[in-house]
């Protein structure tokens, strides 16, 4: 939807009652409203329930016939499905939104968290790299992720497999916050299902801007990207290939302006040919967490804060083995063509749930395995 609003004159402020909770996250969960539309309503009308009053009429001025803004049992349920997990509803402007992310122009207007949101109030690193790490990237995620941690920094990753799970298990114990792709409550990949876990019962947090119970997809995770590097003061890369996830978070990182920061690998090493193209295009070589801590200066310790009271622990999420998922990718492969099929149709032919099948979908569409096309199809990728 496009609309053309004048500039604001009106300042964005936290919502101060459940009412106005609700009214922002009715507008930005209702169709064709995105983050900028969000703000430009916001600044136009000066609170979202004025916006939602006028939300049909901007549509139809732009074209768009019988809108309808999202409805109000949408919005319910939501909230009722984040009070099950314990998620906490976290909105721009409020005490334990991340600052650092007040910098971007597509800041998340509202983020869920489990966990003790507290901790975004120390200063944060990222720390990213392939999934399918090497024992050596591995290792290096876990030092300085450990390293980094004793010297006070929490450690901001995606909880993805390979480097990002070494960085947040080596952090557990010093702070970790786990930025998901999918729904606050979504466990995905389902083997870190005990590392999500642990991560809250450790004192770290999990944050997600997607509704609560959303399954990721692969467009998901750029954007998740963009909240990983926004709210930290660097991003270190540890493996990364040429055309990765985790590249894209560097270059994101750098159009925000935070410092880029790589770890050096052997020129026949695909898997960090990414690394070595960020440090002859100027990122700061890494070998050990004196290099990152000399790059930064000192760290300034904030004020001591009261230990933030938990958020209650969602129930477990059954775990698969990898060779389970391995054959359950198999025989997602096995039923799907060149022709598209409905994500649907293929839940009732394997016999499974879609809390099953849809983190192997995205496994799949990762990997570059299968394409999603508009309607809930999927197909095999020639």
């Amino acid at each position: 939807m496009t609309m053309e609003h004048n500039s604001s004159t009106h300042p964005l402020l936290p919502p101060t009652t459940e009412d106005q909770r609700f009214d922002w996250l009715r507008l930005l969960r209702s169709r064709r409203v995105g983050i900028a539309t969000f703000y430009r309503l916001m600044g136009e009308y000066g609170s979202a329930r004025a916006a939602l009053d006028h939300l049909p009429g901007v549509a139809r001025d732009a074209g768009v016939e019988n809108y309808q803004i999202c409805p109000e049992g949408v919005v319910q349920a939501e909230f009722r499905a984040a009070k099950a997990v314990g998620a906490r509803m976290l909105c721009r402007g409020d005490t334990d939104y991340p600052a650092a992310l007040l910098d971007l122009d597509d800041a998340p207007p509202i983020l869920w968290a489990t966990g003790h949101p507290g901790i975004v109030l120390r200063p944060r690193i990222a720390l990213v790299g392939a999934r399918n790490a090497s024992s050596l990237g591995g290792r290096m995620a876990r030092a300085l992720a450990g390293g980094l941690g004793e010297a006070g920094f929490v450690i901001v990753s995606g909880m993805a497999r390979g480097v990002d799970t070494a960085a947040h298990m080596a952090a557990l114990d010093t702070g970790t916050i786990a930025v998901l792709g999918g729904g606050v409550d979504v466990l995905y990949p389902a083997e870190n299902s005990k590392l999500a876990e642990d991560i809250v019962a450790n004192g770290g947090l999990r944050l997600s801007e997607q509704p609560v119970g959303l399954q990721p997809q692969a467009r998901h995770f750029p954007a998740r990207n963009r909240i990983i590097s926004g709210m930290s003061q660097a991003v270190i890369v540890v493996e990364a290939a040429a055309k990765s996830g985790s590249l894209i978070t560097a270059r994101t990182a750098l159009d925000q302006g935070r410092d880029v920061m790589a770890v050096p690998g052997h020129p026949f090493d695909a898997r960090a040919s990414g690394c070595n193209l960020l440090l002859r295009d100027g990122a700061r070589l890494v070998r050990n967490c004196d290099d990152v801590i000399e790059a930064l200066g000192p760290l300034v310790a904030p004020a001591a804060e009261p230990p933030p009271a938990q958020l209650p622990l969602e129930p477990p999420t059954p775990q698969r083995s990898l060779a389970e998922v391995a054959r359950l990718h198999q025989k997602i492969l096995d039923r799907l063509g060149p022709s598209p099929l409905g994500e649907d149709q293929l839940i009732r032919d394997l016999g499974a749930t879609s809390r099953t099948v849809s983190p192997a979908l995205t496994d799949l569409e990762l990997d570059g395995r299968i394409r999603r096309e508009p309607g809930g199809l999927i197909a095999l990728r020639a």
